[in-house]
């Protein structure tokens, strides 16, 4: 006996509809949302900068058959390279992302934002030079900043509420959702182009955490925003040519993506849409660790001015009976890590070897995670001490929206009975509540990255415009990518 099955086909998922509807109609009006958001762009391309250093990195850069450029292509910064958008958003990300210096968003899904500069401008620039060209109006850095803030927006009110990372699944699926939605945006796509796009974003294969842990941890951890956002930019592209969406992409009954790979739970929202995450986002300021160990990096370097003396040879280490690390739940499921550790990957999610760096030499940079720094004894005698420990009060904090706290807390403890001061730092610096003692770092950060590349001049230039919000916002795309180029 058969069993017909209806073949109606249904009003798109409200979630489609309200993306599609926020990026489509919602103006951007925040004073504080278009500020944090051009910081935001300096930071993230000068850990873009940062990353070139890294051959690792700059492996996987460029066209993939060498020697092919593509007219009015979307420039790589940094480099000499130009190439088709969706190209460009994967070196653009994979950049971006690779040392996890950029910015951070800590809610029941963690992930980084501004991976979907990569899409963004990737896009904005190839648009901006084949207007320019046709004689057209270019997309300018203003409408840049107001892409970055919807990016970042519905990247982080979807993480708010929605654990990705228990059912296994990576954050970059936010990336690659956002990504879609306001590039569809930029590209002047309807309401109608976003729903469809952004369902494609949806009932895409999702990446899977594996990278990210042991005994997997690699170096994929590194480019996977850059596929991510890549991804989008195909995805926007193919539907601006006509191709069709998924309506109920997310709430069909046993192939949908709530049914699949959501355990059958519809996503829960704590507030609308607004500007409200690049207002709160937190910037990586002092230190290239995984963020919910900033805090505890900046305890270490704290302890390491009072007791650094006492805790440099493999003899004084044997001294110490326990380093205590007070935490909150998330960096215990993500960055409480025991035994080797095998690569650069593995190193900056490891909430010991990143307060054993800052107890020995009171500071933490990107280098510290090399092979050759790994090798020092003493790191993993300091790892051996350790202890993590949840405190309920922090994990409460941590999930407060009022609050937003990261807080960690550490204190050694010596065989004699003796022991160090407890130093508990509740807020780090790249966070809303510490963003006027943190821009003027993030701003040094980024003159430091731009040294990394680029002539005296050159770095003046860009830092110039950055600086000036009104000639910034004005900038067509392509002008400010050129900037960029060597």
């Amino acid at each position: 006996m058969s069993s017909l099955i209806p073949n109606v086909r249904p009003a798109p998922d409200q979630v489609l509809v309200d993306i599609a509807d926020y990026v489509h109609d919602h103006l951007i009006t925040s004073p504080e949302a278009l500020d944090t958001a051009r910081y935001c762009l300096m930071d993230t391309l000068g850990c873009g900068l940062e990353a070139l250093s890294y051959p690792a990195c700059t492996k996987l850069l460029g066209p993939v058959v060498p020697g092919t450029i593509v007219p009015n292509g979307s420039k790589v910064p940094g480099t000499q390279f130009q190439l088709d958008p969706i190209l460009a958003a994967f070196n653009i990300g994979a950049m971006i992302r690779w040392l996890d210096f950029n910015d951070t968003w800590l809610a029941a899904e963690w992930g980084h934002p501004s991976d979907n500069l990569g899409g963004i401008l990737a896009i904005s620039d190839w648009i901006s030079r084949t207007r320019q060209q046709a004689g057209k109006k270019p997309i300018s850095m203003r409408e840049v900043l107001v892409a970055m803030i919807k990016a970042h927006e519905i990247q982080g009110i979807l993480a708010l509420e929605n654990s990705f990372n228990r059912v296994g699944l990576d954050h970059v699926v936010l990336v690659k959702v956002a990504s879609t939605a306001v590039v569809t945006g930029l590209l002047g796509g309807t309401k109608e182009d976003i729903i469809n796009a952004v369902s494609h974003a949806w009932i895409d294969g999702q990446s899977l955490r594996t990278y990210r842990h042991s005994p997997n941890t690699g170096s994929r951890k590194s480019w996977a925003a850059g596929d991510a956002t890549s991804r989008a930019v195909r995805i926007a592209l193919m539907t601006m040519k006509g191709e069709m969406g998924y309506p109920s992409v997310l709430t069909a009954k046993t192939w949908g993506f709530y049914d699949v790979l959501f355990k059958g739970q519809p996503f829960k929202f704590q507030r609308d849409y607004g500007s409200y995450v690049m207002e709160n986002v937190l910037f990586k300021i002092s230190f290239p660790a995984e963020f919910h160990a900033q805090t505890a990096v900046e305890s270490a370097i704290l302890l390491h001015k009072q007791i650094g003396s006492r805790i440099q040879t493999l003899e004084d280490i044997a001294l110490i009976d326990k380093i205590e690390i007070t935490t909150h739940e998330s960096a215990l499921r993500i960055i409480d890590k025991q035994g080797p550790l095998t690569n650069p990957a593995d190193r900056d999610h490891c909430i010991q070897y990143m307060s054993a760096i800052g107890l020995l030499t009171g500071q933490l940079t990107a280098s510290d995670y090399e092979d050759d720094v790994a090798a020092d004894p003493r790191i993993d005698a300091l790892r051996a001490k350790m202890h993590c420990v949840e405190n309920a009060a922090y994990t409460e904090d941590y999930l407060n929206p009022d609050k937003r706290s990261i807080a960690n807390a550490l204190q050694v403890i010596f065989t004699d009975g003796g022991s160090s001061e407890k130093i508990a730092v509740e807020y780090p610096i790249g966070h809303r509540r510490r963003r006027n003692e943190g821009i003027p770092e993030l701003v040094k950060k980024f003159k430091i990255n731009l040294a990394r590349r680029f002539p005296s001049k050159q770095q003046q230039q860009i830092l110039d415009v950055c600086m000036n919000e009104a000639q910034l916002s004005a900038m067509p795309a392509h002008e400010f990518v050129d900037q960029f180029v060597i």
